[in-house]
């Protein structure tokens, strides 16, 4: 049904009077007449009584009052709802993020960015970077924080992490400073599953290196791998951490590769189109990257 037909029904039944209802609702009385024309013939049945050519609400009329009223309420609400999320000062922003974006980098920026912006609302997700290309591509996230790039999309590079040999304190290896993959070739692994982007970075050094190392376990966040790394499980790739994020069980080793590192990155879905809240939380993003890094 038509909202204006809803709407100037819900008039006309107030007054009961087309003449009266036509002027104020700004319109000719047949423009008025075909309009109630059309909402009894979809209804089927008439809304109003013919009473020495004035109109009566009847009982179909009354029922369809009450919902035409109650309809009219949760479309108004709904623009309403709609106009406030896209408002950059009260909108709404779906941010999804990898797992190990959450410990420190994530937090900080939208510390920040509720600072500058305290009134916008967020809808955070928190996954794979395969999840998370999946979400773009659906709509579900309006940008993300991830690695890698998902191909065919803005890339904003944010900051660079190199990549460690993490292994038990008591480990050999422990002592060196630096270490080339290849020496580990025939240590068990601790890895993450299929999917994540770390997993699928680990698994092309270790193909450059020329080594298959066993996969132990496959984890689904990083400071998992980091604990059963220092419970002696075995060692894993992982970036290199932040002083207070480090496992105090395990030593976080130097790769020498020189493609021992990943690139986090600001992403999102330009076929898409960007809400003013999403768009805001770009320009703030990129304009203090450095200082977020």
């Amino acid at each position: 049904m038509d909202v204006d037909d809803l709407h100037w029904f819900v008039v006309l039944a107030e007054t009961e009077h087309v003449t009266d209802a036509a002027a104020e609702l700004g319109i000719s009385q047949p423009t008025l007449s075909r309009a109630l024309a059309r909402l009894e013939a979809q209804v089927g049945a008439p809304l109003f009584d013919r009473v020495n050519r004035r109109l009566q609400l009847n009982a179909y009329g009354r029922i369809m009052l009450e919902h035409a009223r109650r309809a009219l309420t949760e479309i108004r609400s709904a623009t309403e709802h709609i106009a406030a999320l896209r408002d950059p000062e009260t909108g709404l922003v779906r941010l999804a993020f990898l797992h190990s974006q959450a410990g420190g980098f994530v937090p900080e920026l939208l510390r920040r960015f509720r600072d500058d912006a305290p009134q916008v609302q967020f809808d955070l997700f928190q996954g794979a970077a395969h999840d998370i290309a999946e979400r773009l591509a659906d709509g579900e996230s309006d940008l993300a924080i991830t690695s890698p790039r998902p191909p065919g999309l803005p890339w904003r590079g944010l900051y660079v992490e190199r990549l460690c040999l993490a292994v038990p304190r008591a480990h050999p290896f422990a002592r060196r400073t630096r270490i080339r993959l290849a020496d580990a070739g025939d240590e068990p692994f601790v890895g993450l599953a299929p999917g994540f982007g770390l997993r699928q970075l680990t698994d092309e050094l270790c193909a450059e290196a020329g080594i298959d190392p066993p996969i132990v376990f496959e984890a689904m966040e990083i400071p998992t791998m980091e604990g059963l790394v220092a419970a002696g499980f075995g060692v894993a790739v992982v970036p290199v951490p932040r002083p207070q994020r480090a496992e105090p069980g395990a030593a976080y080793i130097p790769l020498t590769e020189a493609a021992a590192k990943r690139q986090i990155g600001l992403t999102w879905n330009d076929a898409r189109e960007i809400p003013p809240a999403a768009a805001r939380l770009i320009d703030f993003i990129i304009h203090n990257r450095h200082e977020l890094s």
